[in-house]
């Protein structure tokens, strides 16, 4: 059983960043593949950025170039830096984690664990 609880959410103007953080309990939290993803309101969850245990990288073509995933094992969590926040960006924001390497892996359904969401709004 692995354990997700994200940090970091909060208000902020377009253009402004933000970086939010993802603790996992799990003790052998490098051999998890981590992603997240993001609710707005009123639609449905959908992936944002996906780092896998080796490091390497997806992003959804929304986020591409202002967002970046990255991980340190060390500590057991995994990030995401936000840059350029535009008000589109105002979601819910959720942590997932997976042991299982899919090829693509952008469907909520691919993710055994998930954090309980961090709240990120951007107001214009």
């Amino acid at each position: 059983q692995v354990q997700l609880v994200e940090s970091g959410g909060g208000l902020l103007q377009a253009g402004g960043s933000l970086r939010l953080a993802c603790a996992a309990s799990a003790r052998t939290f490098s051999n998890y593949n981590m992603a997240w993803f993001r609710q707005p309101p009123g639609k449905e969850r959908e992936f944002v950025a996906r780092i896998t245990r080796s490091g390497g990288t997806d992003y959804a073509d929304s986020v591409k170039v202002r967002f970046t995933i990255s991980r340190d094992n060390a500590k057991n969590t995994v990030y995401l830096q936000m840059d350029s926040l535009k008000p589109e960006d105002t979601a819910v924001y959720y942590c997932a984690a997976t042991t299982t390497l899919w090829i693509s892996a952008v469907s909520p359904r691919q993710y055994d664990y998930w954090g309980q969401g961090t709240q990120v709004t951007v107001s214009s």
